[in-house]
């Protein structure tokens, strides 16, 4: 019995090894693409240059996975304002060696009503923790807003800002380290309050700048990739992994489950910033191409009811039958 044991774990081991296998295939590709598809967003960059309101359009025609995020205030903003989009995987550019997957987003902007901010610009860390979870990490990035009623974020991206800021000056962490709520400060518990009065569903899509994600240091991301390096190769070597006992914890409030997204006011920042750099970006001319279906659409159905109108009013004119 204990070998069937030992030989299913070996197999599911060897699985897992696998699928990193196809994700380490996957980000080559990525590292890859990003260096031949270069020279072609430049020239697109050039040509949509030439063309007004070009990313304004793209945005109207978002996928569903980034219009859903979109509140009617953000579209009017958007659509006047947003004068330009750009995505660089930043740990590559210029010969760097790092992750692939970690990705800037620029928008930027034309002089508007809401914010003297005329680049917005969030940078992501593809980041491993030691518990081997794995994704995109960010830090807050403030907004100028003119005044706190045109703030969208009703005050919540600011609250985040000074609580992130307070957590700088507590030095170095962890994503195993995760602050119970009876030891919030108080700017912690005003913004735990603004959350859930807001609900997520009517978060502003400018909330987004204010995305943490996971707490995980480069630090740690850096330990976990070579530990499981390490141990990918002790298993291609043959090595069974010993397995570890479970133990009780301390006291029942430690079993207690911590949210570590609790103060998150985005908690889908990291599905939106992959539905940008993945989908509204490289697909941008077919964004826009749709918009324009719609435009011409809009004209047909105005012209079909003009000739409707006119029909009507035709057969008014006509003299009716007997006479009469």
């Amino acid at each position: 019995m204990a070998d069937e044991i030992d030989a299913a774990l070996a197999t599911y081991e060897e699985l897992m090894d696998l699928e990193k296998d196809f994700e380490d295939v996957e980000t080559e590709i990525i590292r890859q693409q990003v260096a031949l598809s270069k020279s072609l967003y430049e020239k697109r960059a050039k040509l949509v240059a030439k063309i007004p309101n070009f990313w304004a359009l793209v945005f109207e025609q978002a996928p569903p996975d980034l219009d859903q995020y979109i509140q009617p205030s953000d579209s009017a903003v958007l659509l006047t304002a947003l004068s330009n989009v750009s995505v660089s995987h930043f740990e590559i550019e210029d010969g760097g060696k790092g992750d692939p997957r970690s990705v800037s987003i620029k928008l930027e902007f034309s002089e508007n009503e809401w914010f003297e901010d005329k680049v917005l610009e969030k940078k992501f860390w593809y980041r491993v923790s030691k518990e081997g979870e794995e994704g995109l990490v960010s830090e807050p990035v403030p907004i100028k807003w003119k005044s706190a009623e045109k703030d969208l974020t009703q005050g919540m991206l600011d609250l985040v800002i000074k609580v992130w800021e307070n957590d700088k000056k507590q030095g170095p962490s962890d994503s195993t380290k995760i602050k119970k709520e009876k030891d919030y400060t108080s700017d912690e518990k005003a913004l735990k309050e603004k959350i859930e009065a807001t609900g997520l569903g009517g978060v502003s899509f400018f909330g987004w700048f204010g995305y943490r994600g996971l707490n995980i240091s480069a630090e740690e991301s850096r330990l976990a990739v070579e530990e499981e390096r390490k141990k990918r190769a002790e298993r291609a070597a043959g090595k069974v992994p010993e397995l570890k006992e479970v133990t009780e914890e301390e006291d029942d409030e430690d079993d207690e489950d911590e949210d570590p997204l609790a103060l998150e006011i985005f908690p889908d920042g990291e599905e939106v910033a992959l539905a940008i750099s993945d989908d509204l970006w490289p697909n941008a001319i077919k964004y826009f191409s749709q918009a324009q279906e719609v435009d011409v659409s809009d004209v047909d159905f105005e012209d079909e009811d003009e000739d409707e109108e006119m029909d009507d009013d035709d057969e008014e004119e006509k003299p009716k039958a007997n006479g009469s």
